[in-house]
């Protein structure tokens, strides 16, 4: 009896140690993920160290990140990543990401930094950290010509909105016209092509994109050039990664005084949006909302 004792005794100590030792790994574990909760980052030094930095951007939406024929990246945002590697003295490895994806990306360590027109909003503000916004922008509506949608009170209740999921116009039209049918889309390649087919009565979306778009394609038109609230575009980080946010702050301040943001509209937006709109879309280093 006293042998079976001194077995459950041993066997109870044993448990305890190894509780208290998974207790710890959790703990370490939690830690190595960073701030974020579930979240993993690298910090600005663990950058520097690999001499690589991952930059999600879109690869599909000219002028802002596309892939051109030669299969590089350009564009707005590539232009301004550019220059970030090189400031930060490090090469760039671009992740093709989907509006869908941004926040997934960063929690999930696959991008150091989301330059893919992301809007700055309270609810993404929970999930990952903006830097200081470089564009502003607001939501737009393209229609085609011979049916133009100029006011979304009159909306058709037959008829369907192109969005792009993940984007602050789906969650706009969910939340401000809930009635409205909704054609849901993950790229913008597809999304334009609905729009060509007439999958759908109108396109939601980025006044930018809509006004390129339109300029590109003479049969349809932006009936409503700002719809909602205007907002700003700004770097991103994963939640807690303060090593980086703030040395993207710095830079975005330094840019500032260079007039970089006016200089990357001329090399990569003017030809699709001429010299009219620089002042209203460019924003040199204005804090974020």
């Amino acid at each position: 009896m006293r042998n079976i004792k001194k077995i459950i005794s041993s066997l109870a100590i044993l448990s305890a140690v190894a509780l208290l030792g998974a207790c710890a790994a959790n703990k370490n574990t939690t830690t190595d993920a960073g701030a974020a909760g579930n979240g993993k980052f690298r910090t600005l030094d663990e950058i520097k160290e690999s001499k690589t930095i991952n930059i999600g951007v879109f690869s599909d939406k000219h002028p802002f990140g596309y892939v051109d024929e030669e299969g590089k990246y350009q564009g707005y945002d590539i232009y301004l990543a550019e220059r970030l590697g090189k400031d930060l003295g490090v090469n760039i490895n671009y992740v093709s990401t989907e509006a869908a994806n941004r926040i997934e990306y960063l929690q999930s360590g696959k991008v150091d930094i989301i330059l893919a027109n992301f809007t700055v909003t309270d609810e993404r503000k929970e999930a990952v950290d903006f830097a200081l916004p470089y564009m502003n922008v607001a939501l737009g509506v393209i229609s085609p010509k011979d049916k133009v949608v100029t006011d979304l009170a009159n909306w058709n209740a037959d008829d369907q909105m192109i969005v792009i999921s993940g984007t602050t116009a789906e969650a706009f039209l969910v939340k401000n016209y809930p009635d409205i049918k909704l054609q849901k889309y993950d790229s913008y390649a597809t999304a334009k092509n609905a729009l060509e087919n007439g999958n759908g009565a109108a396109w939601a979306n980025d006044n930018t994109e809509v006004i390129a778009f339109a300029k590109q394609n003479p049969n349809f038109t932006v009936g409503i050039a700002s719809l909602g609230e205007s907002d700003t575009i700004a770097p991103a980080v994963t939640k807690g990664n303060a090593s980086l946010l703030e040395w993207l702050n710095t830079e975005i301040k330094t840019l500032e005084g260079e007039n970089f943001f006016h200089k990357a509209y001329d090399e990569t937006l003017k030809d699709t949006y001429g010299a009219d709109y620089a002042n209203e879309l460019v924003v040199e280093g204005k804090q974020a909302k």
